[in-house]
């Protein structure tokens, strides 16, 4: 039997054509605008996508820009751990839902989940405020 990890399901509505959410979100550049997990910069190096954190650097992989709203991205915190952050950016009537999975990485505490729920829910709400504003 496969291993599964617990998970949450992080939403947040936005007033603004999916279109327009997608386009914006879907340029890496744009996410130290919004997504503070990932530090407070994103650097294009030699080919690569590189995250300034607290820990130090990190690697960043996205899902190449497509019609279907996936934002998927993998984050290299450390050599061998590669987090997997599935993100959807979806039609909901005239506006957007943003989807994101979070996932219960082995050996996280209850406190660290919801501490990692809490932050990417401040996240998607920056997102929306910025996006609305």
């Amino acid at each position: 039997m496969a291993d599964t990890f617990e998970s949450r399901t992080i939403t947040v509505r936005i007033a603004r054509p999916r279109r327009d959410v997608y386009d914006f979100t879907a340029v890496p550049e744009n996410f130290p605008r919004w997504a503070s997990g990932l530090g407070k910069s994103l650097k294009s190096v030699d080919g690569e996508w590189i995250a300034d954190t607290p820990e130090g650097p990190v690697k960043v992989r996205f899902t190449a820009p497509n019609d279907f709203g996936v934002l998927d991205h993998h984050v290299a915190i450390r050599p061998g751990v590669d987090i997997y952050i599935p993100m959807r950016v979806i039609a909901n009537g005239t506006g957007t839902e943003v989807i994101l999975t979070l996932f219960r990485l082995p050996d996280m505490t209850d406190d660290a989940f919801a501490r990692d729920a809490e932050w990417v829910e401040r996240d998607l709400r920056a997102l929306k405020a910025l996006l609305e504003g």
